[in-house]
């Protein structure tokens, strides 16, 4: 593992099914009755957020609590940076404060990225999400799922997604996490077919490893899972497709459209949904849809990042009489 966690572009496949076989470790302290390890006791773990969440930051802030780790949670919202203070001036004062680890989440794209390069601070830097740019983390969850899903909890370990197809839906123009999804899926050894109307597919799209249709019903048949993607409509200043209704008939997801996958695929989903548009209720409830799944195993997953960027090489879950002896602390 590099330093830092900016770009799902960045890591190797080894890197990757580190992360991974990592993760798996660290969703079996989920099913102990004590689910925590002191593991990153003693270290400080800072979320950074200048724009709203609810997912993202509860699940980076119970993987660090998790990890015995001491978590600050700054909001833009009501603090300097709303009275005009730069990024450099609050990554100074983080520093002051001693903070090991920055969790960043940024409207602009980029700003992880200059956190980490910058040299304002000497923390492991984690992206959160920049702008339309990346949201590395996310994509590491979702192939945990896939993995788990498709290949098998145990069977998975050390494994890629070698040989499966993965579709991904919607509004891939204002996507960070379809961004992310494609170079690692493409890493672990995926098909991925992005699927979105022609206004909402990204220029340049031709030098991205995967390839891009505008018919949803051609894809479906051969596809291992779906990925639907929230449309941003906060982020949109044009009209990209006519109507709802129109968006929803030929790019949302229903139980007819479900029907015609394979058995086995499954139906994965960033949130927060938009039920009714991009995809219906029958689907999201479905046992098909792993959404609810994906939000546990981002705890799991993201434990395994902090692990690895600040906890060193040793064993994540160790079972000697001495270590369970120090977790049940």
């Amino acid at each position: 593992m590099k330093r830092h966690l900016i770009s799902a572009a960045d890591l190797t496949r080894d890197d990757a099914v580190l992360i991974l076989d990592t993760a798996e470790e660290m969703a079996r302290v989920a099913d102990r009755p004590i689910k925590k390890l002191p593991t990153l006791r003693g270290l400080t773990v800072v979320n950074l957020f200048f724009e709203d969440s609810t997912r993202t930051r509860i699940s980076f802030e119970a993987a660090a609590k998790r990890l015995s780790a001491d978590v600050i949670n700054f909001s833009a919202k009501g603090s300097s940076v709303s009275k005009g203070e730069s990024l450099k001036d609050t990554a100074l004062t983080l520093e002051a404060m001693g903070a090991d680890a920055v969790v960043i989440r940024h409207h602009a794209s980029g700003a992880p990225y200059r956190l980490a390069t910058s040299g304002w601070i000497d923390s492991a830097v984690v992206n959160a999400g920049d702008g339309t740019h990346e949201h590395p983390t996310q994509a590491l969850l979702d192939a945990f799922t896939m993995r788990r899903r498709l290949v098998g909890r145990d069977a998975g370990l050390g494994k890629d997604l070698s040989g499966r197809r993965i579709t991904i839906v919607g509004d891939v123009l204002h996507s960070r996490v379809a961004r992310s999804n494609v170079h690692l899926l493409h890493t672990l050894g995926a098909e991925v077919t992005l699927v979105a109307p022609p206004t909402l597919v990204p220029i340049g799209v031709e030098t991205w490893p995967c390839e891009v249709s505008y018919s949803l019903d051609d894809v479906l048949p051969k596809s291992d899972a779906v990925m639907m993607l929230r449309v941003q409509r906060e982020r949109m200043n044009a009209a990209f497709f006519p109507t709802e209704r129109e968006y929803s008939r030929r790019y949302g997801l229903d139980g007819d459209r479900m029907a015609r996958m394979p058995e086995h695929a499954i139906v994965m989903h960033p949130g927060p949904m938009n039920r009714g548009m991009e995809i219906t209720a029958q689907v999201a409830d479905s046992d098909r849809c792993t959404a609810v799944e994906q939000v546990a195993n981002g705890v799991s997953t993201r434990m395994a990042v902090l692990y690895l960027l600040l906890g060193g090489s040793e064993p994540a879950v160790t079972t000697t009489p001495a270590a369970r002896t120090e977790e049940s602390k």
